[in-house]
């Protein structure tokens, strides 16, 4: 087969597919408008609905260059639901070449020693098994009217941000819901990956005895970075398996993780947690300072750098009031916890701006205008999103 003969096993796969008439360029592969994926191939995946599709090609673990030839008004999200690029607009008739990079990981590690503690692979939960964050293919979803030329996939040596995290931070699964781990990916240039490993429910212990820091720890290398957020799930004292106090072991669990990342060259980054949705007489009651307080005293202590997001989110809510304010939310606005898209856009620029002030090697990637935000005075035009940010029937993509 052609996709077999462009495979190459010391750097991984370079594939390049034309899904709309080529000019026969060798070394690439004409697909047809109804090739379904299948295992370790290529194709659409099934759920195609009008316009809207998504597309897969199997590839190892690792960090790749995507470039495509797209027309029409197009936003392109990857894996799951991460967003690459957004709401590209065209002449009719005429195309344009974008490129951006996306982290392919699965949950097999590095069997361990004989007798040696430890696992084969993450220990994921059910609702995870074979979705497209833990799975061994690239897939690309295009949105809003996108006619695409074709697709390249390369490997690609740059350095990774490695997300860790709860569901603030986690690639959600279903429209509308988002966080801001989702659009993290879309503030930076070609020059840098983002892994996001975060998931719902997790702690800081729970993703250590559940092997995630495992898997994040078996990629990273010198000059990669490390972003710990932390917090929701960790105070609850009704998860005594997992719980933590501000005072003794969150700072000691967060200083764990951190001389781990310094162990291996990365530059570990704190993430102060969004705040709950909380308002009491025009003003958000706040549930996290005790563990907001506990870990920028860790960064001033052991000069980390620190992304405090917490005041953050109080200033953006307050600015909108109680009535606005849960337009930036899940469920209509009734989470009080867990964003939408909007929302989950506006906390990426607030965790972008902290990047540019504290992460100095991390900020030289990022993209023009994402280097500063004000949280007093949010542009809410910023979250007027054309539609093709996310599915018209806001049906999970790819589940």
């Amino acid at each position: 087969m052609l996709l077999a003969a462009m495979l190459m096993a010391t750097t991984g796969p370079i594939l390049r597919f034309d899904l709309e008439p080529p000019k026969r360029a060798t070394g690439r592969v004409v697909v047809a408008a109804d090739k379904p994926y299948e295992a370790g191939g290529y194709g659409y995946e099934p759920d195609r609905r009008g316009k809207e599709f998504l597309f897969s090609a199997a590839v190892p673990e690792g960090n790749y260059k995507v470039t495509i030839r797209v027309s029409g008004r197009v936003t392109v999200k990857a894996e799951q639901r991460r967003l690459m690029l957004r709401d590209i607009a065209t002449k009719p008739g005429q195309y344009v070449t974008a490129s951006f990079v996306v982290n392919v990981h699965g949950p097999a590690l590095a069997p361990p020693e004989k007798n040696a503690p430890g696992g084969n692979a993450v220990r994921l939960f059910d609702r995870e098994i074979a979705t497209q964050n833990w799975d061994d293919k690239l897939t690309l979803e295009f949105l809003g009217d996108p006619r695409v030329a074709s697709i390249d996939i390369e490997p690609v040596d740059v350095p990774t941000a490695y997300l860790t995290g709860d569901s603030t931070v986690t690639d959600n699964r279903a429209e509308p819901g988002a966080s801001w781990g989702q659009m993290f990916t879309a503030m930076f240039d070609g020059g840098i990956a983002v892994a996001n490993h975060a998931e719902s429910g997790e702690t800081l212990k729970s993703f250590l005895t559940g092997l995630r820091f495992d898997k994040v720890l078996q990629g990273m290398k010198q000059g990669d970075f490390l972003f710990i957020q932390f917090g929701h799930n960790d105070q609850k004292k009704q998860w005594p398996q997992t719980y933590v106090d501000a005072d003794l072991t969150y700072p000691a669990y967060l200083r764990a993780y951190i001389a781990e990342a310094k162990r291996r060259g990365a530059t570990p980054v704190l993430v102060t947690s969004p705040e709950r949705r909380n308002f009491e007489n025009g003003r958000i009651r706040p549930s996290l300072l005790d563990y907001a307080e506990a870990m920028r005293k860790v960064a001033r202590e052991d000069n980390i750098a620190l992304v405090d997001l917490q005041p953050q989110t109080i200033a953006l809510y307050e600015a909108l009031g109680p009535d606005k304010a849960p337009s930036l939310f899940g469920a209509d606005g009734k989470d009080a916890t867990h964003h939408n898209n909007a929302g989950a856009w506006l906390l990426a620029r607030a965790v972008a701006s902290g990047v540019a002030t504290q992460v100095p090697a991390l900020a030289a990637h990022l993209k023009p205008g994402m280097r500063s935000f004000d949280a007093a005075r949010p542009n809410l035009a910023e979250t007027a999103i054309a539609p093709s940010l996310q599915r018209s029937n806001a049906r999970p993509a790819g589940n």
